[in-house]
């Protein structure tokens, strides 16, 4: 959903956006990379780090795209063009999703360097590139079913993508440096701050500098749209909503002058209100799912033109129902809905008793 409070976040860099293949730099030894992709959301931004490992100096990647032959194309005009004749020394990737992901192998492949990632997202990109994860496939399908998604047409698209993921990530790195919540890298000379996030994906990996005041935010804060928070069939009743929203917290002390670097969207400030921004958006969200449980039980599909005002894809479907589930499914874990399985094998949710239950 489109931030409808955006004026008050600031946009230092303003409308200034790097060409495909082009870089921007917006410090020194710190230039932004865009990469197109082939959704709605249709770019992904990542990041090189001007960097020494072991005597060597290069470059700390940050990210690396969908695996398609546009990306790899753009990547070589970086090398070629933006890398002053250094070498790729580390690449870090935030979380496993695709567009993260999705060319980790083929960049530590061709500068023979190591992936940077949480233990977590990387072994969960190992068993997705192998099959897939929440979007597509059989168990896919059914999961959707069950909370109300019946059109044929769409659960048979639903079905037919089980290589969703492993077209975009066909490959992952065979081995892996660990990050960790609270682990320090030194890049480039400076201390940048492993800090974890949950709700979005399993163990993603922001990164904060003090000293240059920086956080890249990878999804977990973004500018203009609320980070997608779903619930997918490999655990379908998980809470990733309160998950997210502790991990805003826990973003709150860093400086009110730090520079977001986000995953999507423009480089911004006003980290502070962009956090203060979500939890209300999630709020009225919330108010919205109860009020309407209270009226009549619901199942999720059913809520989706209650949580978006848009019409929706496939593609934004499937996410959408993640998302309706993951506020059904915190309403429910804390007690104010209880859930019922009906003759017709779906969930739907109506309001808790006093007693929670």
């Amino acid at each position: 959903m489109a931030n409808p409070r955006e004026h008050e976040l600031d946009y230092p860099l303003g409308d200034a956006l790097p060409l495909p293949g082009e870089v921007l730099e917006i410090q020194p030894g710190l230039r932004w990379v865009r990469m197109g992709l082939p959704f709605a959301l249709d770019h992904i931004n990542l990041w090189l780090l001007r960097d020494e490992i072991d005597g060597r100096g290069g470059w700390t990647i940050v990210d690396c795209g969908i695996s398609s032959d546009a990306t790899r194309d753009c990547w070589e005009q970086v090398f070629a063009r933006h890398l002053d004749g250094l070498p790729v020394l580390r690449v870090i990737v935030t979380h496993f999703h695709p567009d993260h992901m999705g060319l980790a192998a083929w960049l530590t492949e061709r500068w023979q360097c190591r992936l940077w990632i949480s233990a977590t997202d990387y072994n969960l990109a190992r068993v997705a590139s192998a099959s897939t994860v929440g979007m597509g496939g059989e168990t896919a399908a059914a999961f959707f079913g069950s909370h109300g998604l019946t059109d044929p047409d769409s659960l048979a698209k639903i079905r037919g993508r089980a290589s969703y993921y492993p077209s975009m990530v066909p490959s992952i790195p065979a081995s892996y440096r660990r990050l960790m919540d609270g682990m320090l890298i030194d890049i480039g000379g400076q201390p940048w701050r492993c800090m974890v996030g949950y709700g979005h994906a399993p163990e993603h990996i922001s990164l904060f500098c003090e000293e240059r005041q920086l956080l890249i935010s990878g999804d977990m804060l973004l500018p203009r749209i609320s980070t997608n928070v779903s619930v997918v069939d490999v655990e379908p009743e998980a809470d990733p909503l309160t998950l997210y929203l502790d991990s805003l917290e826990r973003l709150l002390p860093l400086p009110r002058e730090t520079l977001v670097l986000p995953s999507h969207g423009k480089p911004f400030r006003g980290l502070h209100a962009r956090v203060d921004q979500l939890q209300e958006h999630h709020s009225e969200r919330l108010d919205e799912v109860r009020a309407a449980c209270a009226e009549k039980p619901c199942h999720a599909a059913e809520l989706l033109d209650l949580l978006f005002k848009r019409k929706l894809d496939l593609h934004q479907t499937t996410f959408a129902m993640g998302e309706s589930v993951a506020h059904l499914n915190a309403l429910w874990r804390a007690r104010k809905l209880k859930r019922h399985l009906d003759a017709d094998g779906v969930y739907r949710f109506s309001l808790a008793d006093a007693l929670g239950v």
